[in-house]
């Protein structure tokens, strides 16, 4: 078999490569290390590249599986994370090289893909008749919807910064609408996964690594709400609605936050108490993507609030995302290289 006849049963969630790899080169910019963000930068358009190109490949030569997964309970949501890497390359094209147009063409491909994937996903999710049980068929990854639609607010944020009036307007009017949107959708999955965990028998093979969105979803909601703080005193209406936003920014912070040390300590009851083993896989590109993004969202928030007594935790999450992606990378180049010596 060969490698392009592997994309067969490829996972729709490997384009958490790029949502992360994206986000912790923002946050390395932010931290000042622009070596790194450079080499972050060159790292995650590859993957986007090439994922693309494997994601059409498996939709024309084997439609009836990549289909099949699209309308799956499990596997479905994890296709949005096309639509946050997408983004993610656009926004690092803004913030790292001043480049407009190709972060603009990244926006209209993103939102393209959202609208897609929102109305094909839900939609099939809802008609098809045979359904699994909730314990069964909902996961951390169902956030992948949310962190998506945060992520077109965020580059509509910043496309807004660089676009003239009435455009400004209306990007910042989108990026508003997206935000209030994404946590709404937060609040109606949330409480059917918080639902999952306290009253359906919990295996350690259920904590899979797309449980760390439950955080990660948060984070990027943060980051939406201080760009919009940050782009309010060009946009009057944002101006009017400044205190409900910084309210509902610091709600997601704070709920963010809550999430980690819940986090870490079911990875402890996981991998130490239960012993499940460590073993790579693309999902965890999933949990490494919330640990860049909650470096990055604080960084902004502080600067949209003043709150400089948190001025420590951008750069110690930067340090712990890094250490995070480059573990995960390690298993990928393996994996790949295990993949290499099979042909």
């Amino acid at each position: 078999m060969s490698l392009l006849d592997k994309a067969k049963n490829l996972s729709p969630a490997y384009f958490g490569l790029v949502m992360a790899t994206g986000i912790i080169a923002i946050a390395a910019h932010q931290q000042q290390w622009p070596f790194i963000a450079k080499v972050l930068f060159i790292i995650s358009t590859l993957g986007w590249i090439v994922l693309t190109f494997l994601y059409s490949y498996r939709a024309i030569r084997f439609s009836q599986n990549f289909f099949s997964d699209l309308v799956s309970h499990n596997k479905g949501p994890a296709f949005f994370t096309a639509v946050a890497g997408t983004t993610l390359i656009g926004s690092q094209l803004l913030i790292l090289y001043d480049n407009y147009w190709l972060a603009f063409s990244a926006w209209i491909i993103a939102l393209l893909l959202w609208i897609i994937l929102t109305y094909t996903v839900f939609t099939a999710l809802t008609i098809r008749r045979d359904k699994p049980s909730l314990d069964k068929g909902i996961s951390g990854a169902w956030l992948l919807a949310v962190v998506a639609t945060q992520a077109v607010a965020v580059l509509s944020a910043y496309l807004a910064t660089q676009t003239s009036q009435p455009w400004k307007l209306e990007l910042n009017f989108l990026a508003l609408s997206m935000w209030l949107w994404g946590g709404m959708l937060y609040i109606w999955m949330m409480s059917l996964i918080f639902y999952r965990y306290t009253f359906f028998q919990f295996a350690p093979s259920d904590l899979a690594p797309p449980y760390w969105i439950n955080m990660g979803a948060m984070a990027i909601s943060t980051l939406a709400g201080s760009l919009l703080i940050i782009n309010s005193p060009k946009a009057p209406f944002l101006e009017s609605l400044t205190p409900f936003i910084k309210g509902f920014t610091i709600f997601y912070w704070a709920t963010g936050s809550w999430w980690i040390p819940m986090l870490v300590i079911l990875g402890v009851w996981r991998h130490v108490v239960r012993r499940f083993p460590f073993a790579y896989d693309p999902l965890y590109w999933g949990a490494v993507f919330p640990l860049g993004m909650y470096s990055a969202c604080t960084y902004v928030m502080l600067d949209a609030m003043q709150f400089s007594f948190l001025d420590t935790l951008p750069t110690a999450f930067f340090y712990i995302a890094l250490c995070a992606w480059t573990i995960t990378f390690i298993g990928l180049c393996r994996s790949l290289l295990r993949l290499r010596q099979k042909q």
